[in-house]
This record gives structure tokens, C-alpha cells and sequence, in this order.
């Protein structure tokens, strides 16, 4: 019964042990730093004339674009921006742009944005 007894009060007792936590604060700077990069990536991205022919064949301009990634949450354009540099080259556009459509298309028929004529909002 002791050794029981002991058992347990060992095992609780090991659970309220506290682990030694690390935190570091961080300036605002820092914080937004990344997530301007990620945005002025995507940008810049939109810039190319490649893309930006690709864009204007699916109606969607350049400006239109940029402005839809000033709106994205900053995980959305982490996401875009990580495609942007993990795809391959020349193939990787039409991909990339399919992937903007897309974005645009769901954030039209959410009512978010007013991107397409075509689109009815749900709302």
C-alpha cells in the first residue's frame, strides 16, 4: 500500500514540474519586416510581363491583383509568396497565375472583393 501510494504522489508530483520557458521580445519592425518581403515579392512578381499578359487573358489586371494581396491575411500571402519561390521555372507561371485566379474567384463569390462581372457574392 505504501509503495503504491508513494507511486502515485511521485507521479503527480512530476506533472506540476514546470519546464523552463524562453521568450525574446521582438519589435514591431521585425514583426511586419517579414510580411512586407512576402507582399513586395508577390508584387514584384506581377510586374513580370509574362505574368501579367497571363492575368489580363483571365480579366484580372495587375493592379487588381496587387490590390487583392494588399487585403490577403499575412498566412495567404506567406503561402502565395512561398509558391512563387518553390515553383519551377517557366512552367511554374501558368501554375502561379491559376493560383491568383483562383484566390480572386473565391474571394469574389465570398463577397470580399469585386473582381469578376461574372461572379454573383453569396452574401
Amino acid at each position: 500500500m505504501k509503495a503504491t501510494t508513494l507511486a502515485v504522489l511521485v507521479s503527480f508530483g512530476s506533472t506540476f514540474v514546470a519546464a523552463p520557458a524562453s521568450a525574446a521580445l521582438i519589435s514591431t519592425e521585425q514583426s511586419v519586416g517579414a510580411h512586407t518581403v512576402d507582399r513586395a515579392h508577390i508584387k514584384q512578381f506581377f510586374d513580370r510581363a509574362d505574368v501579367a499578359k497571363i492575368l489580363e487573358s483571365k480579366g484580372v489586371t495587375p493592379e487588381m491583383a496587387k490590390a487583392r494581396v494588399d487585403s490577403m491575411t499575412d498566412a495567404e500571402a506567406q503561402q502565395l509568396a512561398q509558391k512563387i519561390d518553390t515553383a519551377p521555372a517557366g512552367a511554374g507561371i501558368i501554375e502561379v497565375a491559376f493560383t491568383v485566379f483562383v484566390i480572386l474567384l473565391i474571394t469574389d463569390i465570398l463577397g470580399f472583393t469585386r473582381v469578376f462581372s461574372f461572379t454573383r457574392p453569396v452574401r
